[in-house]
C-alpha cells in the first residue's frame, strides 16, 4: 500500500507532531503521545497506532510488548494542521501504570460543575456491590440478588411508560433516570460495562450505513 499523502500537516522543528489518543466508544483522552511521519504513515497502513519515542529515540507501535494495542477508527487534525486526534478501540489500558488512561491524577475541578459520567457512576455501582455500604440501597439490590433487580427494572419500564402516557416531561425525565440507574444496576450484575452497549449500538450503526450505502447503488 503506498503512503498516504501529509501535505498540510504542520511537524515540528524535531519532526513531530502531537497525537491525541481517544477512547473511540466513551470518548475518554487515553494519552498524548507524538508521531512523525513515518509513524503515522505506519499508522495509517497498519490501522494500529505506531508512535514516535522521544525519550528512546525511536518508533514503537501501541502494545509491542505489553499486548495492549490500539485499533484506530479515525485520525483527525485540528484546523492548523500541527495537532491530531487519534480514535481509537482498545485492547486493555493505555497507560503503561495500568490505568485505563494517562490522565487520572486531578489538578483542579470547579464547585460549580461536578464531575459527572455514566462511566463514573457505573464504578460506583461497582463499589457498592464490591465494598458493601450499609444502608445503601444499591447494596441492598445486590444483596437481594438477580429477580429483585429485575423486578425493579420491569417497576420502572412502566413507570416511564405511564410518565410518557402523561405527556409530562419532567416526570417522564424522572422515571427514565430511575430506569437507567436500575439498567446500570442489572449490568454489574451481569457483568455487563457500558462500553459494551455502546459497541452494540455502534455496530448497528454500521450495519445501517452500510445498507442505506447498498440501497443508493
Amino acid at each position: 500500500m503506498c503512503e498516504v499523502s501529509l501535505e498540510g500537516l504542520k511537524f515540528g522543528p524535531d519532526g513531530l507532531i502531537p497525537a491525541i489518543v481517544q477512547d473511540y466508544y466513551s470518548k475518554e483522552v487515553l494519552t498524548l503521545a507524538y508521531m512523525n511521519r513515518e509513524s503515522l504513515n505506519i499508522s495509517i497502513r497498519e490501522g494500529r497506532t505506531c508512535f514516535y519515542s522521544r525519550s528512546r529515540q525511536c518508533l514503537w507501535r501501541k502494545g509491542e510488548t505489553s499486548g495492549n494495542t490500539q485499533k484506530i477508527v479515525s485520525i483527525d487534525a485540528d484546523c492548523d494542521g500541527d495537532a491530531l486526534v487519534v480514535q481509537v478501540i482498545k485492547a486493555g489500558p493505555a497507560c503503561h501504570t495500568g490505568r485505563e488512561s494517562c490522565f487520572f491524577q486531578p489538578l483542579y475541578q470547579s464547585p460549580d460543575t461536578p464531575a459527572f459520567s455514566i462511566d463514573g457512576l457505573y464504578q460506583l455501582i461497582q463499589g457498592r456491590k464490591t465494598q458493601q455500604k450499609e444502608g445503601s440501597y444499591t447494596t441492598y439490590l445486590f444483596n437481594k440478588g438477580i429477580d429483585k433487580i429485575l423486578k425493579k427494572v420491569g417497576e420502572e419500564c412502566t413507570e416511564v411508560v405511564v410518565a410518557g402516557k402523561g405527556g409530562d416531561k419532567a416526570e417522564t425525565i424522572f422515571e427514565i433516570s430511575d430506569l437507567a440507574y436500575h439498567l446500570l444496576v442489572l449490568m454489574v450484575e451481569m457483568g455487563i460495562a457500558p462500553k459494551d452497549i455502546i459497541a452494540e449500538l455502534a455496530s448497528r450503526h454500521v450495519v445501517d450505513h452500510k445498507v442505506k450505502q447498498e440501497k443508493m447503488r
